[in-house]
């Protein structure tokens, strides 16, 4: 692989879109550090094998953009563009995540990953619409 962009990209189109749980050691160094996906939660190989079937189980197959790279020595910061449908209704879910890797041995050593996912949640209909704006005013969701 020849740059860190197209290493996520081969990520996001085999495991992310593609389903290929068993590919995802072949993209991690070890003992990987990922957080920010799950408050209070640094991922590791094993949890991705179980958040990676509970969001197939809600979204049909994703369609994921790099829209914006920067890549240094051992670094890659992307912004990246989540289009994909509600399985149960098959309404378009769009939302957007920040990703900060940093490489080792052309491997994932080390992620900070931000997503949107209240708008994930929006748009599956998990959450209600504007749940931010009622977040804001006061109002509880419960």
């Amino acid at each position: 692989m020849s740059s860190k962009t197209e290493m996520l990209q081969d990520w996001f189109n085999r495991v992310w879109i593609g389903g290929d749980l068993s590919a995802i050691d072949d993209f991690f160094a070890p003992a990987p550090v990922a957080s920010g996906l799950m408050s209070g939660l640094n991922m590791q190989p094993a949890e991705f094998r179980e958040l990676i079937p509970a969001l197939q189980y809600m979204l049909t197959p994703p369609e994921i953009t790099i829209a914006r790279a920067v890549e240094t020595e051992d670094w890659l910061w992307v912004l990246v563009m989540v289009r994909t449908k509600a399985a149960h209704s098959q309404k378009p879910v769009e939302f957007s995540g920040q990703m900060m890797i940093r490489f080792e041995d052309g491997r994932f050593a080390e992620a900070y990953n931000h997503f949107d996912m209240m708008t994930m949640f929006e748009h599956v209909g998990t959450l209600p619409p504007e749940a931010m704006a009622l977040c804001l005013s006061g109002e509880r969701l419960s």
